[in-house]
């Protein structure tokens, strides 16, 4: 297992909402992404922080 994914702390996962459209986010394993559907945006995870700004978000394409 990739030691970054192993630091993220569930509990926390389960709490974060996507800042721009307020909605769940799904934990995309295979890319360390955050996946907010609503917002079609992803958020990456750093060193098992995950970076929840718009900015930093990778757009999902269709």
């Amino acid at each position: 297992m990739d030691e970054r994914l192993s630091k993220v702390d569930p509990k926390l996962l389960e709490l974060l909402v996507c800042p721009l459209s307020k909605g769940r986010l799904v934990f995309q394993r295979d890319t360390n992404e955050l996946v907010s559907e609503g917002a079609r945006l992803a958020y990456p995870i750093r060193d098992g922080i995950p970076i929840m700004l718009v900015s930093e978000a990778r757009k999902l394409e269709d």
